[in-house]
């Protein structure tokens, strides 16, 4: 399983509609771990980039004037 793989909208729309049937517990018994690890990693990296970067990068000077 690639990680294009599991982004897609239609993967998406199956593991909600299996999260809404089963549960959390469903998700991981039936996707396993990989996939709870790769959404983690997935908000981590873009928060770290929205909340982090871009702020630190508007106050150096290199987006503003």
């Amino acid at each position: 399983m690639g990680l294009k793989s599991i982004f897609t909208k239609e993967k998406g729309k199956e593991y909600r509609k299996v999260l809404k049937e089963k549960g959390f517990k469903g998700l991981v018994s039936e996707y396993g771990w990989k996939l709870v690890l790769a959404v983690i990693m997935f908000y981590l990296i873009r928060d770290s980039i929205l909340y982090i970067l871009i702020p630190y990068l508007i106050a150096k000077g290199l987006f503003g004037n």
